[in-house]
């Protein structure tokens, strides 16, 4: 009789815990499919219209002279909108660490402020704008269907960062991973993983369906063996983008924070700013280094790049976004990597389209900590042939490049150089 009744609540329990187990699958399916359908929306009308103006403006080269304007109308929205300093990216990873407020307005800026970016010529890239796009979109879903733990607004917020960064860059197994890697340096979150995936897949769909913005894919021209001499090139090449992606990092922060010392008013720092952008791109003579320069990656894996492109677009990019232009960081990192790498194979005579493409990896690791991301851009965007050589190079530039990161916001919660907990944030 006692093992009879034992038996039965053991059912009852189990019964329980499957209808619960059940239940939560299909929240979250019924949540990350209707992320994946707005971000989708948003993202791809984003990324179209992007593209959109970024034709104009190529044939319209009279529309760089907005420049020194452009970040001066942003400044303005943004105290109109938002009536305080925005902290960008940082506010949308803030807000998984400690709870922090994220304001549904903040999307429409970033939306309508990285257009104008691109419209008159700011050096900047889309995938920063796109995570605080999704992640704000992300937020206000969980608030409206009256998510109450901190846990679920995570989740949400992840769900929108990866179907943002899915429709707008097309690498949808890497933007699934991306957003659970990126908040936390050494632990993931895998209870997202599923959210994450589908609303990344289903945005991804939209965004090639119906606004026509196509899946990147770069051909290695030539791929060596891998061989002991070609690992040691790789990972010379690796530590260079390792050091590489802290001097980005560096420069964008200390860019950023000189232009606040010099000129403490907002709409004068982004006159300034503007202008100096100007004047570098009619020195350049092009529109090289103007907007994100995706175009220019073709060349970069063709080994046809001046040698010191990196280093132009470096300061292209600083001093368009530390002066008050909004856009991401990410595709320019994907630009200065490919021009390193590039140059570096054409000096050693060692297939600058595989080193191109390996700068690119190393670089994207160096700056965001997230090697598994890294791996995974590389082989949806150059195929699984150079393997070997992406896990070398991503291996030795997530361990060169320190605890440097675009986002200050972002914690290395476990040591890239030993198995111990050191919770501190990114540099």
């Amino acid at each position: 009789m006692k093992n009879t009744i034992i038996e039965k609540n053991l059912l009852i329990h189990k019964t329980k815990h499957n209808i619960r187990r059940f239940t939560t699958t299909s929240k979250w399916l019924f949540l990350a499919v209707l992320i994946g359908i707005v971000v989708g929306v948003i993202g791809g009308s984003f990324g179209y219209l992007l593209q959109y103006v970024t034709t104009l403006r190529l044939s319209h080269p009279q529309l760089l002279l907005l420049l020194p304007f452009g970040a001066i109308l942003i400044v303005a929205m943004y105290r109109l909108v938002l009536h305080t300093k925005d902290p960008g990216t940082n506010l949308v990873l803030s807000a998984i660490h400690s709870d922090d407020h994220l304001p549904l307005r903040m999307a429409p800026l970033i939306y309508i402020s990285t257009i104008l970016t691109h419209l008159v010529g700011g050096s900047a890239g889309r995938e920063g704008a796109a995570l605080q796009l999704g992640g704000c979109i992300g937020n206000a879903l969980g608030r409206f269907f009256g998510l109450q733990e901190k846990e679920d607004r995570n989740i949400m917020i992840m769900c929108g960062m990866s179907a943002a960064f899915s429709a707008l860059f097309g690498t949808p197994i890497a933007a699934a991973v991306f957003s659970m890697e990126v908040v936390s340096v050494g632990i993931m979150h895998y209870a997202a993983f599923l959210p994450c995936a589908i609303s990344a897949l289903i945005a991804r769909a939209i965004a090639d369906h119906f606004f026509g913005i196509a899946s990147p894919y770069y051909d290695i021209l030539h791929l060596p063996d891998f061989t002991l001499v070609s690992a040691i090139q790789v990972s010379i090449l690796a530590i260079l983008c390792g050091l590489l992606s802290m001097l980005f990092c560096v420069t964008l922060h200390e860019t950023g924070k000189l232009y606040q010392r010099l000129f403490p008013n907002a709409y004068l720092r982004g006159f300034v700013g503007g202008s100096i952008v100007l004047l570098l791109s009619i020195l350049v003579g092009s529109q090289t280094y103007n907007g994100t320069g995706t175009s220019m990656i073709h060349a970069c894996m063709d080994g046809d790049m001046a040698s010191g492109a990196f280093a132009i677009k470096i300061i292209f990019t600083a001093l368009t976004l530390g002066c008050g232009y909004k856009g991401g960081e990410i595709v320019p990192t994907f630009f200065i990597g490919a021009s390193f790498g590039s140059m570096f194979g054409n000096l050693l005579g060692f297939s600058p389209s595989l080193c191109a493409a390996i700068g690119m990896g190393a670089l994207f690791c160096g700056v965001t900590n997230c090697p598994i991301t890294s791996l995974l851009i590389c082989f949806e965007l150059f195929g699984f042939e150079g393997t070997p050589f992406f896990l070398l190079a991503i291996g030795f530039s997530y361990m060169v490049s320190g605890y440097y990161g675009l986002y200050s916001s972002q914690k290395i919660v476990y040591s890239k150089y030993k198995s111990n907990y050191i919770d501190k944030q990114a540099k």
